[in-house]
């Protein structure tokens, strides 16, 4: 069932191509057969089948890129099908030096982005689902995985139970909770449906997968997480150069926006312009993170706590910087020293690293990585106030950890740039 629907996406988007050729022609030339036109003819030909081609690869490449989650009708990844093509075809020109119209090729990659992207609006609200017989006594699992937009769990059976040995539906996905004791009924159901060519993943796996979290509970030991790491350690360096590169870019824009910032902070209230504050980075390691001061001088004088709802703490106009994040602002700098990321875990305070390490098992893998300035926690989640909330940002940021890579970074910084926009998720 996900090979047919990714098999469909492919074959949608070629005859989209198609369609936007045709269109093209028709608005360029007078008729929708390039070939047919007076202007161009028959040698447009070879350029028309290197386009079809050229997308052909293209679709089958984007949607083998890894990415952590379900598949998805992305539109970052339709433009990047989109872009590929149009790339190939402008070398494939240059090396070749065939007979190619710039107004039709340009007019027709414009439009199949348009009707790409709408592609995936209207596969967006049918998105592609996974139907599961869950074998788990796990009900909190279970009820996530319900949760869960693109799973469908058709029924929960007890592990332990005696069900009836009959085959399932072939559609059906067979997932079983390795953690728990199978009786001999259930082992012989779902080994049997294994030899018969049925879908029988792990309960932990296919959670992870729907819910982009880590299941804690099924968590044992260290190198779980560690050992992932191992196998994206050559993006780790590129993801750093990819930070420095993409704050020095911007540098112009942050530091005009950053002026403007620092002389509404100064005339809201007596005190510093900048709020520094002792954090733990990576490894573990202590390291002053930089904001732009939003609550009074005096904020922590009973010691750190967490940012409350309409906080009483927050100076005038505190609360609008940060509904839209510029308070974080000069994180950017602690991004060009190597002290953070632009995506990672968050950076927290060390008396709550020291309360949540003896609390909560596995938070300190959360400093695998350096702290990012956004994350995949604070997408999801936003702010937590409690240990619960602690606990359910952990599995997002263990997650994060698990599946780094520049696909997932730039998700979440898309994702980031909407949290902006909207102000949602602040305190």
């Amino acid at each position: 069932m996900r090979n047919r629907f990714v098999l469909s996406m492919v074959m949608v988007d070629l005859t989209l191509l198609a369609g936007s050729a045709m269109i093209s022609s028709l608005l360029l030339f007078g008729t929708p057969l390039p070939w047919e036109a007076r202007q161009v003819g028959p040698r447009v030909l070879p350029m028309l089948g290197f386009v079809m081609l050229a997308a052909l690869v293209a679709s089958t490449l984007v949607p083998s890129m890894p990415s952590p989650g379900v598949p998805r009708p992305s539109y970052g990844r339709g433009l990047t099908m989109v872009m590929i093509t149009l790339s190939a075809v402008a070398l494939m020109v240059l090396a070749t030096r065939i007979y190619f119209s710039r107004s039709l090729l340009l007019v027709t990659m414009a439009i199949w982005a348009v009707t790409v992207v709408a592609h995936r609006v209207v596969r967006r609200r049918r998105p592609w689902i996974e139907p599961m017989v869950v074998f788990s006594s796990d009900r909190e699992m279970v009820r996530d995985l319900q949760l869960a937009p693109h799973a469908d769990v058709r029924a929960l059976i007890d592990p332990s139970s005696h069900p009836d040995q009959g085959p399932l539906d072939p559609e059906i996905t067979l997932v079983v909770d390795m953690a728990a004791a199978l009786s001999p009924e259930v082992a012989r159901l779902v080994s049997g449906n294994d030899l018969a060519g049925r879908v029988v993943k792990p309960l932990a796996s296919v959670y992870e997968e729907h819910t982009e979290r880590v299941p804690l509970p099924r968590l044992v030991e260290d190198w779980q997480m560690t050992t992932t790491l191992q196998q994206v350690r050559n993006w780790l360096w590129g993801k750093r150069l990819f930070d420095l590169a993409a704050v020095a870019l911007t540098l112009p824009i942050w530091v005009l926006v950053a002026g403007v910032v620092a002389v509404v902070v100064k005339a809201s209230s007596p005190g510093p312009v900048l709020f520094r504050q002792l954090r733990v980075g990576r490894g573990g390691q202590p390291f002053t993170i930089y904001k732009f001061r939003t609550m009074r001088s005096d904020a922590e004088a009973d010691g750190p706590r967490f940012a409350a709802v309409d906080d009483p703490r927050l100076v005038r106009g505190g609360g609008w910087l940060r509904r839209y994040r510029l308070d974080e602002i000069p994180q950017l700098w602690n991004v060009l020293i190597g002290d953070m990321s632009l995506v990672g875990p968050r950076a927290e305070q060390a008396p709550f690293v020291e309360e949540f390490s003896r609390e909560i098992p596995f938070y300190s893998l959360r400093h695998l990585l350096r702290p990012g300035v956004t994350g995949w926690a604070q997408i999801n989640t936003g702010y937590a106030a409690d240990l619960e909330g602690t606990v359910r940002k952990l599995t997002y940021d263990l997650y994060y950890i698990k599946h780094v890579s520049p696909i997932l970074d730039l998700r979440i910084l898309w994702s980031s740039v909407w949290t902006v926009i909207t102000g949602s998720g602040s305190r």
